[in-house]
């Protein structure tokens, strides 16, 4: 069922896990990066309007805190679960809160520097697994949500 050494589905055998995984990752930033813009306006007025002052470190320390917030509550964002898929750690558990900052840390990084991105995104891309630049750093995976079995 799993590699050899990890806990992820094998793209070999059980490529449904993997199946549109990097345009659903497209769609589910797209909508979480929205949704962090208006998480950020709603925060001005608590800051007393001072964090127009800062706004690109207002959006940073909202986006840092969503991402880790969600994703150590479900192993997906919010744009994640509305595409169905959610992250697996290199044991092929869902993120704990390290993982979570880690996986976080390593995105924001990327995101800042144009050409790692651009790495990042090559690697969704051509990869069995899609897996992104800090999914290869910390072994994790994107994977399609696995169905719920009820007994």
């Amino acid at each position: 069922m799993t590699d050899v050494g990890h806990g992820h589905p094998n793209p070999d055998y059980e490529a449904g896990f993997y199946a549109g995984v990097p345009t659903k990752r497209l769609i589910a930033w797209l909508a979480d990066s929205v949704l962090i813009g208006l998480l950020t306006l709603l925060a001005i007025p608590f800051t007393a309007f001072l964090g127009l002052f800062f706004l690109p470190l207002l959006w940073l320390a909202v986006g840092l805190a969503y991402r880790v917030i969600t994703l150590t509550s479900g192993s997906a964002t919010l744009g994640m679960r509305f595409v169905a898929i959610e992250f697996r750690n290199v044991e092929g558990n869902r993120f704990t809160l390290g993982d979570a900052v880690m996986h976080t840390a390593i995105y924001t990084v990327c995101f800042a520097f144009f050409l790692l991105q651009i790495v990042s995104i090559v690697l969704m891309l051509m990869g069995s697994k899609g897996q992104s630049l800090g999914d290869h750093a910390i072994g994790s995976v994107a994977i399609n949500r696995p169905a719920k079995r009820y007994r």
